[in-house]
């Protein structure tokens, strides 16, 4: 939030006319209503547990320790659901925000801004501040609790969805085998090298292995000849601003200035959603590595279970056992392929290249113009303005980027990224549109969009900015 008055105002959750108001009304109580269930499941399974080892158990009156923690568990668990069953219903009937009752610093944080800003209520509240709100609160609710202190209640949804998504994890982990041998035997020229990072930033940012151009048997030096194809042309034509070459430019330049005198460059990204969104991420990681653009990759998960598919910290690690595990992806062709990809990724992590770092600010309400020396977010701004390049990946971290405000859609980016813009930071966010707030488009854009969206039979002319059809490439370099 900001207290400077001559800026926008935020999006709020009674706008009729904004993505806000379906969000808060039908996508929250969707949400906890799954936690609800996903809790109820996993209590079930607990109290079967209890069972078993009644069962296995040698006769004994007394309980063993083991049926006496799953007790625990049944009865926090039980705990759990009434809490998040009241906030359901506090949202279905738009009641006050509640303060947080804990003493840590970063709910004393949102107990702050909701006392300079509130009282606030559910269904009429600031958007992104309500939303962050609600996810701190749920998580608020585990933590509490001595038996779920790190459970995720969105686990099974993760990794239900990244199974779900097995043929194009197949295909990337094949052609990204092939790459990595190529990459290894011969010598990548530079206008290939460019390639390919454009290339796994289009994976990355639409999170799919479309056309990637890594065709078997095709060398590095004609990879060129493949850019051509359909499906790049569909993508790149649905790309609104596309800042890709100054973000390439300024990496290449920090790599060749100190290739000569042996320092290190190092590339941030501040994570979005886990399953195969990560997966594309990680595969964009590696070129940076094996293709010697980046020495180092920090990836910044958040630390509470975040807006249903975060990355958690657990999640790093658990995608690198998901692919290793026959026994998640099943199809025996494709193991080679899959095995080749975790061992890399697991080498990196093993060598210290692949670092996993997180910190409280992801999880807070803050828009990151408080990343800075002065600001809420001074700990992150310690650690990124070592890094030669930050990656904001996905709609929530853009949204955050621009501070959710109700900015005219000509705003340039680095308006509206705030003080982030003057920090050191460099920045480049990839995002697929999913939320009102868009900046950086040209004159008539806008009313382009609109006008097409409503010729595909759409009613709302303003759905196009949350249809997740169209994207942006925005980049900073920190010192304009």
């Amino acid at each position: 939030m900001t207290a400077d008055n001559t800026l926008p105002g935020p999006y709020l959750n009674n706008d009729k006319t904004s993505f806000a108001w379906p969000s808060a009304r039908e996508r929250w109580p969707s949400i906890i209503e799954s936690i609800i269930k996903d809790v109820q499941q996993t209590i079930e399974e607990t109290v079967l547990a209890i069972e078993k080892e009644k069962e296995a158990g040698t006769g004994n009156e007394d309980p063993s320790v083991k049926i006496l923690l799953l007790q625990e568990k049944v009865e926090e668990g039980k705990v759990i659901i009434t809490q998040t069953t009241q906030l359901l219903e506090d949202l279905k009937n738009d009641k006050p925000l509640i303060p947080f009752e804990g003493t840590e610093a970063d709910l004393l944080d949102y107990n702050k801004e909701l006392a300079r800003i509130g009282p606030l209520t559910w269904l009429t509240a600031p958007w992104l501040f309500s939303e962050c709100f609600m996810y701190r609160k749920l998580a608020s609710f585990f933590t509490a609790q001595k038996r779920w202190v790190t459970y995720d209640p969105y686990a099974r949804q993760k990794d239900d969805a990244f199974k779900a998504s097995k043929e194009g994890v197949y295909e990337l982990a094949h052609r990204y085998k092939e790459l990595a041998h190529q990459l290894k035997t011969h010598r990548i020229t530079p206008e290939s090298q460019r390639l390919l990072f454009k290339e796994f930033t289009d994976i990355s940012l639409w999170g799919n292995a479309t056309d990637l151009s890594l065709l078997t048997n095709v060398s590095l030096d004609d990879i060129k000849t493949l850019q051509g194809a359909e499906t790049r042309k569909k993508n790149e034509a649905n790309i609104l601003v596309n800042d890709l070459e100054k973000a390439y430019e300024s990496l290449l330049a920090k790599r060749e200035a100190t290739t000569p005198v042996g320092k290190t460059v190092r590339v941030d990204f501040v994570l979005d959603n886990a399953g195969f969104e990560f997966f594309a991420d990680t595969a964009f990681i590696l070129y940076l590595l094996d293709s010697n653009l980046a020495d180092t990759v920090i990836v910044h998960p958040k630390n509470y279970p975040w807006f249903v598919s975060d990355v958690l910290p657990i999640d790093v690690l658990t995608l690198f056992s998901h692919l290793s595990n026959k026994n998640f992806f099943t199809d025996a062709e494709h193991r080679d392929d899959l095995d080749a990809f975790a061992d890399r990724l697991v080498k990196y992590h093993a060598d210290g290249k692949l670092l996993i770092r997180t910190s409280p600010f992801w999880t807070t309400y803050h828009s990151f113009d408080e990343i800075r020396s002065d600001g809420a977010g001074k700990a992150v701004w310690e650690d990124l303005k070592d890094s030669d390049l930050v990656v904001f990946k996905g709609d929530l971290n853009h949204r955050k980027l621009i501070r959710d405000l109700e900015w005219p859609r000509t705003t340039p980016f680095k308006t509206a990224i705030g003080a982030l813009a003057t920090s050191g930071i460099k920045v480049l966010t990839l995002r697929t549109i999913k939320a009102d707030v868009v900046v950086g488009l040209e004159e008539g854009v806008e009313a382009e969009l609109e006008k097409k969206w409503v010729e595909m039979g759409n009613e709302n002319k303003l759905g196009w900015a949350y249809s997740g059809k169209w994207a942006v490439i925005q980049f900073s370099d920190g010192s304009n």
